[in-house]
């Protein structure tokens, strides 16, 4: 399918009421996978659940206890630490297939795959890191699935997420509140984009950006930074048509300076080449 066709179905599927995270997690793997099926992946998630035992069981912390078991240490999911910026484990197709993946991804097969055999699980965007929680009895369970399922106490996460952004995190309240999955979708995405980015392959970060755009029309970064993708691939006007935008829109943004000189030097470009 074209791209065009990929980037029709991933808002279709962005703009429901209820979003299928899986789904959208599939839609996201067909940047990287263009002819990607969802419905292997979504029978995987399916057999995962139903061999996991989890749905026979009444007590709700024994559940979540077996699922991490059977996830993490019978299934063998982890973190790719050895190659961390592989933009396969940011694709829960490969994930499934590979057992390897980052923080979200791993966050999203468990949350996924808990769903199936009825248990609550919530994605936690905490500052640099992605974890899950399950209320169980009136408490909060945090997981770290890149961690092997490990729980995790608040000293804890407060330890990984400091590593994480490389400075101290005091973390409240309001840091293990759900994340939406819209706001899911979009840290993945933007892990996509970081990738892409250091790898240079800037049709595939304008793919990522062009999805942004899908989910949070009204970000001023996303109209930025489609616009320096474009300069990238070679497309001065389209480039320097979108700056035009960012700067019109936000022109008190704190790198306003910076990109109208940008833009000048386009325009230069531009009217050398006349």
């Amino acid at each position: 399918m074209s791209l065009d066709g990929a980037l029709h179905d991933f808002r279709d599927l962005v703009k429901m009421s209820e979003i299928d995270l899986a789904g959208a997690a599939l839609a996201v793997a067909r940047i990287e996978f263009p002819d990607l099926a969802p419905e292997p992946s979504l029978a995987k998630l399916d057999d995962l659940a139903a061999r996991s035992g989890v749905s026979r069981m009444r007590d709700r912390r024994r559940a979540l206890d077996r699922l991490r078991d059977f996830l993490f240490d019978a299934e063998g999911f982890s973190g790719n630490v050895n190659d961390y910026y592989d933009p396969r484990n940011s694709c829960l197709n490969d994930v499934l297939d590979r057992r390897l993946g980052i923080p979200i991804t791993l966050s999203v097969l468990a949350m996924e795959v808990g769903r199936r055999a009825g248990l609550e699980i919530v994605g936690i965007g905490l500052p640099g890191h992605f974890c899950v929680g399950a209320p169980v009895e009136g408490e909060l369970v945090v997981l770290d699935p890149f961690g092997g399922g490990r729980v995790l106490e608040r000293a804890e996460a407060e330890a990984i997420a400091s590593r994480a952004v490389g400075r101290p995190v005091e973390l409240t309240d309001a840091h293990f509140a759900p994340a939406p999955k819209a706001q899911i979708v979009v840290r993945m995405l933007r892990n996509l984009q970081g990738i892409y980015a250091r790898q240079e392959d800037w049709a595939k970060a304008l793919a990522v950006i062009d999805r942004l755009l899908v989910v949070e029309s009204d970000a001023p970064l996303h109209v930025r930074d489609r616009g320096t993708v474009l300069v990238k691939l070679g497309e001065l006007h389209r480039g320097a048509s979108e700056w035009e935008r960012y700067l019109t829109q936000y022109p008190q943004a704190r790198d306003a300076a910076a990109f109208k000189e940008e833009l000048r030097r386009v325009r230069q470009t531009l009217a050398e080449r006349n």
